[in-house]
């Protein structure tokens, strides 16, 4: 699926949406391997199948195959991360936030790519998931990597554009069959 085909199946009601997605599959002010794996890690956070396919096709001629792998790896560690530390977070008994995690993710401190660009993916993948425990934990090892405060807006925007798609073609989609019952 492409992009093209991704926009065709956002509805009328979404139309800001369709124009969002088309501004930010423009924007240049990220780098390539940025710009792509943050698109290709916050589609894999959306659980949207046809955002999934369009945004992987779309990376797949842009990214190398680590990278790829990085941005799956994002996605999906911080799926795991988000729900484990925002719990810890939200939970009115602190003790267990000294308590070890005993969670695998070695691939945070071992990415394959540029370590900046796997913490701005990660940041954007918890910002979609809520966690705010990690929202910050990523903002400040970008913050101390020396990534523009402006960076780490576009991420998150490219994330809620992602995320808007996703719940657009799905609100569109019930619509269909709700009509049809």
């Amino acid at each position: 699926m492409s992009i093209d085909q991704l926009k065709d199946m956002v509805p009328d009601f979404a139309k800001d949406v369709r124009l969002n997605l088309s501004s930010m599959v423009a924007d240049e002010s990220l780098g390539e391997q940025t710009k792509y794996g943050l698109f290709l890690a916050a589609a894999v956070a959306s659980r949207n199948p046809a955002v999934i396919a369009a945004f992987t096709r779309l990376a797949s001629d842009r990214l190398t195959p680590a990278a790829i792998a990085a941005a799956k790896a994002a996605a999906s560690v911080m799926a795991m991360n988000n729900i484990y530390y925002r719990f810890v977070h939200l939970a009115s008994n602190k003790e267990y936030g000294t308590m070890p995690a005993r969670l695998r993710m070695n691939v945070i401190g071992n990415p394959g790519v540029d370590k900046a660009d796997f913490e701005l993916w990660s940041l954007a993948v918890s910002a979609i998931n809520g966690c705010g425990a990690c929202i910050d934990a990523h903002e400040k090892v970008l913050q101390e990597a020396g990534v523009a405060a402006g960076t780490i807006q576009t991420a998150v925007r490219f994330a809620a554009i992602i995320q808007s798609v996703a719940v657009a073609i799905e609100a569109g989609g019930a619509a269909v069959l709700a009509a049809a019952e």
